[in-house]
């Protein structure tokens, strides 16, 4: 049975409702985006600015279907041994010379060579595990800093939810995965890829969505602090900085006032825990500079 039929998941509604009990608040094209990925059986690809809940949406389904997430973090130079699979080498040697001891030193060259290539030395990485795994839910995170030849390997991977290992043959995903790929647009993906793929772009919050996504992931969080922390963020995304933050910043940021039992983010408070929110020292000499931190709340 689909995860979607066995969850129930019958419309983007429901798809809202499951994730909004993980603590994910969905806006309705996210829903949307994510029901017709699981009914048309399509992977999703979402592109948006960092901290605008690409990965945590597909954290969010897996825990909604109660299935595993699987992970491919995508880096320059990402090849398809790293992604898909690879042979434990030593084991296999290990093998060899236990096979040569009980022979006497005579083995079968090719007996030894069928012995070697089995699911035993087969050493799954993200996507094979995927498959063999399913129903699972795949990020394939950060899309765009793969090359292009990645791309193109894991497009053909994509098309057929299968992979023909050589030595040991075809491994076909018996319910193909739920699949979502992000990217931060660092770079465009392929067209090709994206034709393969339903397409949605992440926006950051809005002022009242972004405050119940922090008293939500924090309960306890004051009403207040946590409309002051969201409309400080928000002013923050409106100037040019080098890493605007995203949700997860203000996440850290409401966390730390909380660490430190404040109930008001004042001038003096928000001085001090600015790391918090913003990675780069210009950064925080514009946000200081732009009086974002004295603007009435």
């Amino acid at each position: 049975m689909a995860v979607d039929d066995a969850f129930d998941l019958k419309s983007p509604a429901a798809v809202a409702e499951a994730l909004d009990g993980t603590g994910y608040l969905p806006d309705d094209g996210i829903a949307t985006a994510a029901f017709l990925a699981m009914r048309m059986r399509r992977p999703l690809l979402c592109e948006g600015e960092p901290g605008t809940g690409k990965t945590a949406l597909a954290q969010a389904l897996a825990t909604a279907l109660g299935v595993d997430l699987i992970r491919l973090q995508c880096h320059e130079g990402i090849d398809a041994a790293q992604a898909l699979y690879d042979w434990d080498f030593p084991r296999q040697l290990l093998h060899l010379r236990t096979l040569e001891a009980a022979a006497g030193g005579e083995l079968d060259a090719e007996a030894a060579e069928s012995s070697l290539y089995t699911r035993r030395f087969l050493l799954a990485r993200p996507l094979l595990r995927a498959l063999q795994e399913s129903p699972c839910v795949l990020l394939v995170d950060e899309i765009d800093r793969a090359d292009d030849e990645f791309e193109a390997f894991l497009l053909e991977v994509l098309s057929e939810y299968a992979v023909t290992i050589p030595e040991f043959g075809t491994v076909s995903a018996v319910e193909p995965p739920i699949v979502i790929l992000t990217s931060n647009r660092t770079r465009e993906v392929h067209d090709a890829l994206k034709r393969r793929c339903l397409y949605h772009w992440l926006e950051h919050p809005d002022l009242e969505r972004e405050v119940a996504i922090l008293r939500r992931r924090l309960p306890g969080l004051d009403e207040r602090l946590a409309e002051q922390v969201a409309a400080t963020v928000q002013r923050m995304r409106q100037m040019e900085l080098l890493k605007p933050p995203g949700v997860a910043e203000a996440l850290d940021w409401a966390q730390a006032l909380q660490a430190l039992e404040q109930d008001e983010l004042d001038t003096e408070v928000a001085a001090t825990t600015l790391g918090a929110v913003l990675k780069y020292r210009e950064d925080a000499e514009r946000v200081r500079a732009a009086g974002v931190l004295t603007a009435e709340r």
